[in-house]
């Protein structure tokens, strides 16, 4: 394979200053006219650690419980590509990962692990990253209604069981249920709780993804 060591070196370098959070515009990295000139599609381009990548769900919401893993899958938000225009990552490009507890003192929340970016069906790269943690939540009671709570949601499959075993509401297995799971046996098991607490997540506010190593795209 031909590689331009000095491009992937010079290019590293560049993205770990350039590549933002930004909203709107799709991300823009800068990069040198001697080293774009260079560009064919032997070359390798490294996002450095840090980097952030936006993200996007199709539903508004994604309600957990405080103690459950899930997986999922998040769409890239936006085009990150050079000032010259060569896209490094399409938007609509896939990040597979999962939503795993996290523990920060005495607050228990969520955090997105990402371990796969998809590009495309055979542009599979392995990666590290990580969303911030959310510990937001919301009290459902027993006997209530699920209300704003579950409406637009994805749920998670132990989210989905407290709600349904708490409020009695059998609608919700009708819902969007990550990972496909069944509730059934886990709401007959929380039928004698009064409350529960979900972690409410908003996916483009709570889910960008950063890098914690850099990323090889060939």
């Amino acid at each position: 394979m031909i590689t331009s060591q000095k491009w992937r070196s010079a290019t590293a370098a560049i993205l770990a200053a350039g590549i933002t959070a930004g909203t709107g515009a799709p991300l823009v990295v800068a990069t040198p006219a001697s080293a774009q000139q260079r560009i064919s599609q032997f070359d390798s381009i490294r996002i450095p650690s840090g980097s952030v990548i936006p993200v996007s769900y199709e539903k508004e919401k994604i309600v957990v419980t405080r103690d459950e893993t899930s997986p999922l899958t998040l769409t890239v938000a936006r085009d990150i590509r050079t000032d010259r225009g060569r896209v490094l990552i399409p938007a609509g490009s896939q990040i597979v990962g999962e939503l795993r507890p996290v523990r920060r003192g005495n607050q228990i929340g969520t955090q997105f692990v990402a371990r796969e970016l998809i590009v495309s069906r055979r542009q599979r790269y392995r990666i590290d990253g990580y969303s911030g943690v959310i510990t937001r939540t919301e009290r459902v009671q027993k006997g209530a209604g699920t209300g704003s709570v579950a409406q637009g949601a994805a749920l998670g499959a132990a989210a989905a069981a407290a709600l349904a075993g708490i409020t009695g509401d059998k609608a919700i297995a009708t819902e969007e249920v990550l990972g496909g799971a069944g509730i059934g046996a886990l709401a007959g098991v929380l039928l004698g709780r009064r409350s529960v607490d979900v972690i409410v997540i908003r996916p483009e506010q709570d889910l960008a993804v950063r890098l914690r190593s850099d990323i090889v795209l060939r």
